[in-house]
């Protein structure tokens, strides 16, 4: 049944709540550590949070803007339809759909999976049956369905889960993200608090960079690029509440509001969290950590700390998932409504007033995805070329203010046109040191593939169908 509208039922905390849970997942308790490998400095460590954390706050700022002028549910779909035109928004449908979003949903819900490990043991084949069956990705390489099979079914019966509870109403998934994102960020908060009760912890630990670091073959600029690189990758999701701008009440406040309050909430948890780390480990031994919240909550709580830190990964993926999930089905439900995706996937379940379709559709794919195993190796290709639409999205910014000078904007971007210029600067300069990084990684024998241009051709991948809707369209 097709009924024409999504219903706004989202108050102002449970906008906040899906921004911060969006972003907030498994990132902040593995890159730290990461970071400081490829740093080597305290100091600069906390330099990269600040830099990443105030880009996204720019980027956020930047979007505000524009979510509080075009309201609709699909967001930044909506937006570069309006900005660029359709070939630009069909693209970012694509990527959204084909791996942006499902990928994250594969990856971050197989993360809630594999930590469920830690109170219980999944099933799984031998070693001969899991690696007796297997499918040949070109650019990936072999993928193997059968591997890990026990946390793989986890992952999507998980997924199936969250998307039946979003299927019965957004207000039920909206519940979902306010109880998960509390109980995380409250967490996270106990945890810094015990990071810091630490008798063994030092402030020095902040000032003691890693004895005779020396960076890799590109020096200080590389080290930057990829500790930059992680940091992005824990703040990502920030946009994705304008999704569901159509479902928010008063979206042209309150879209803008949680933008903000969100992202601000995410930078100071972050911030918080990175102090408390090196409080209790130094630089050199969170290098070395597989996952530093785990080793940091071992040595101030004692042995239950490596539950806590478990049982807490798990709450901040599920919501993670969640919100997700959510959000990202109202882009192909926006898409099929303007004509260019398949018809089907714009219909809303009359009764529940949900995108039921689109929801069915990217759980089906996620979970082919989980199946594959390939979902992180094809996430980190595109996380390349979200850069790259982050850019043009506060580009936007001005593309809007001289085409729609005359609409009204309740929400405008401080000290613009700095503000979004510089955010595209710094997003542009990330974008060229990446590929710069890839190519070079490459030839040197690194890596089989370029990461960044293959993940530009898995987007073009979607251009015989955006001809073909096109068509269609114009034949109407």
């Amino acid at each position: 049944m097709k009924s024409d509208k999504l219903l706004p039922q989202l108050g102002l905390f449970t906008t906040i709540t899906i921004v911060v849970g969006a972003v907030i997942g498994s990132g902040i308790f593995k890159k730290p550590a990461v970071m400081a490998a490829d740093l080597g400095s305290p100091e600069l460590l906390l330099v990269i949070w600040i830099l990443a954390g105030v880009l996204t706050l720019f980027g956020a700022l930047s979007n505000a803007e524009v979510a509080g002028l075009i309201p609709e549910t699909g967001g930044q779909y909506i937006f570069f339809e309006k900005m660029y035109g359709s070939l630009t928004a069909y693209l970012y449908g694509w990527a959204i759909l084909s791996v942006i979003q499902t990928g994250s949903i594969a990856s971050i819900t197989y993360v809630f999976a594999e930590y469920t490990q830690y109170f219980f043991t999944l099933p799984r084949l031998s070693p001969e049956l899991e690696n007796s069956f297997y499918l040949y990705m070109p650019f990936i390489g072999k993928i193997f369905p059968l591997k890990d099979i026990g946390v793989k079914s986890l992952t999507i019966i998980v997924i199936l889960l969250l998307t039946t509870v979003n299927y019965f109403g957004i207000k039920y998934g909206g519940r979902v993200a306010e109880f998960f994102t509390s109980a995380k960020v409250i967490a996270i908060i106990l945890l810094v608090a015990a990071g810091f009760l630490y008798g063994g912890g030092t402030m020095s630990n902040l000032s003691f960079d890693t004895p005779d670091f020396s960076y890799g073959e590109l020096g200080m600029i590389g080290g930057i690029v990829a500790a930059l690189s992680a940091a992005f990758w824990s703040f990502d999701g920030w946009n994705n509440v304008t999704y569901i701008a159509g479902e928010v009440k008063n979206p042209m406040r309150n879209i803008p509001k949680a933008l903000i309050i969100g992202t601000v909430i995410i930078i100071a948890v972050y911030m918080l969290i990175n102090v408390a780390y090196l409080y209790v480990l130094p630089i050199d031994v969170m290098a070395g950590s597989k996952l530093v919240a785990s080793d940091v909550a071992d040595k101030a709580i004692g042995a239950w700390g490596g539950g806590m830190i478990a049982a807490l990964v798990m709450v901040s993926t599920f919501g993670t998932s969640n919100g997700t999930i959510m959000v990202s089905a109202r882009v192909y439900y926006a898409m099929s409504n303007r004509g260019m995706f398949f018809r089907v996937f714009g219909n809303t379940n009359a009764k529940h007033h949900t995108p039921a379709n689109a929801l069915a559709l990217q759980a089906v794919w996620s979970c082919g995805l989980v199946l594959s195993g390939s979902f992180d190796d094809l996430t980190d290709m595109l996380i390349f070329v979200s850069w790259i639409f982050y850019a043009l999205g506060a580009y936007g910014v001005i593309v809007l203010r001289k085409k729609m000078p005359e609409a009204q904007r309740i929400y405008k971007v401080p000290f613009y046109p700095y503000i979004p210029l510089i955010f595209v600067f710094v997003a542009s300069i990330f974008v060229i040191l990446t590929l710069y990084n890839d190519i070079y990684n490459y030839i040197d024998g690194k890596s089989d593939i370029i990461n960044s241009l293959f993940g530009i051709l898995l987007v073009l991948m979607g251009l015989p169908l955006y001809y073909y809707f096109n068509k269609k369209k114009d034949k109407k």
